[in-house]
């Protein structure tokens, strides 16, 4: 296979596609979407059956845990998939929407109108619902999308696009709006950056070192985050029972995802009571713990925390815990280390949740919650094409709008300029 010339004629068709998208009525969108809903429901076996080889390949090849997990499409993630595309169809479409009409002293009448971005790249690695995810948003947003997944979901890609072009098909929208690139050939993805002539925004999703070096090397914009070093800040004031299952939460209900708590910080007033609490719960599930001095003074058995743990995404069953004097030094800790994504503050003292919300920034800040629920799913998007760390043009979850831009619009009776 010629990866340029194929790659280029998967521009082409996206940015032709893209055209009918940007014209397409709510009501066909919607209808592509509750087919595509369908499809995945109605071949759920086939779509696991696909997974298989996937993920006998990924043994094969000795993927660790971690990546295995982010892999597996269980009967609750296939369903997971489709009731994300069923609640990105009843969302308001964005598309057309008129705003801040206002005259202007020449007669002329001005606003804004929210338009399609066009053509959207996404790359990302290992998990197979992002494929339904991501086609799913940039329909709805009217984007024609170009996917390129990891060779390690090669068959469940594959699989899932069928059941779209099924949906587009049905819709009577071009099956080439949502294109998933057929080669495993990385250079594929160093043509995917490098066509802004088909390609107007890049969507990394994966390890460090991908975004890393799509972020280095696109010649388009890209929308991104690089890591996910989230923090949990149980206060002096907290609720402790709360705060261990916050805690508990944050890091053990997924290790292998950006929204899993990789620090926790403790003020000292709570921390010998709290720590030996959940020391015992996350023996539970065999979590590794690093500490500070301090927090090993009440945990002798724990490993001593290096200055590499406070910057480091485990996305596996380990936790660097420290003990702050209080929220001053806990604020100065996640100023210093953390990637800008997630963190979290628990207690009952309102005055500490406003400085938390107004002094933490990160793309996500939480008052008594779980980390796990920075999630396009959970914030009512439906879905998300991934979270933005960036302060321009999105960030956090990425949902419709976020896949979305304005143009200036004039509505005038004649009016010239003098």
């Amino acid at each position: 296979m010629d990866i340029n010339q194929y790659m280029q004629t998967l521009g082409q068709q996206a940015r032709q596609a893209s055209r009918a998208l940007a014209r397409a009525d709510t009501a066909t969108k919607n209808t592509a979407l509750t087919v595509i809903a369908e499809q995945i429901r109605k071949n759920a076996a086939l779509l696991q059956q696909e997974n298989a080889r996937d993920l006998q390949a990924g043994k094969d090849k000795g993927l660790d845990a971690a990546l295995l997990d982010r892999l597996e499409l269980t009967d609750a993630r296939i369903e997971s998939m489709a009731e994300g595309i069923e609640q990105v169809a009843v969302l308001a479409d964005p598309i057309g929407e008129i705003s801040d009409m206002t005259y202007r002293p020449s007669g002329i009448q001005l606003g804004q109108m929210r338009v399609p971005l066009g053509v959207i790249g996404i790359i990302y690695e290992s998990r197979p619902n992002v494929t339904a995810d991501a086609a799913a948003l940039c329909l709805k947003s009217g984007n024609a999308t170009i996917l390129r997944g990891g060779s390690e979901a090669i068959y469940s890609n594959q699989a899932i696009a069928k059941c779209i072009h099924r949906g587009l098909e049905k819709a009577g929208l071009p099956v080439t709006a949502i294109q998933v690139v057929e080669t495993t050939d990385r250079e594929a993805v160093g043509q995917l950056i490098t066509m802004p002539e088909y390609v107007d925004v890049i969507v990394p999703r994966g390890g460090k070192g991908l975004i890393e070096r799509i972020s280095r090397d696109a010649r388009v914009p890209v929308i991104k985050h690089l890591d996910g070093i989230c923090h949990v800040y149980i206060d002096s004031a907290a609720d402790l029972a709360m705060a261990e299952e916050i805690a508990f939460n944050s890091k053990c209900h997924r290790y292998g995802v950006c929204n899993a708590m990789e620090t926790l910080l403790v003020d000292k007033a709570v921390a010998a009571e709290i720590l030996p609490r959940l020391q015992k719960r996350y023996a539970t599930e065999s979590v590794e713990l690093r500490g500070c001095q301090q927090t090993r003074t009440i945990l002798p058995n724990i490993t001593a925390a290096t200055d590499e743990d406070w910057d480091t995404e485990y996305l596996a069953p380990i936790l660097s815990i420290r003990v702050v004097a209080n929220i001053d030094e806990a604020m100065d800790h996640i100023h210093l280390h953390s990637s800008g994504h997630t963190e979290t503050i628990v207690t009952e003292d309102y005055g500490r949740s406003r400085r938390f919300l107004a002094e933490v920034d990160s793309s996500s800040v939480m008052v008594n919650a779980s980390t796990r629920f920075a999630d396009g799913f959970e914030y009512g998007l439906g879905a998300e094409i991934g979270i933005s760390t960036d302060k321009i043009h999105a960030r956090g979850p990425v949902g419709l709008t976020g896949l979305t831009s304005q143009k200036w619009i004039v509505m005038g009776n004649g009016q010239v300029r003098k």
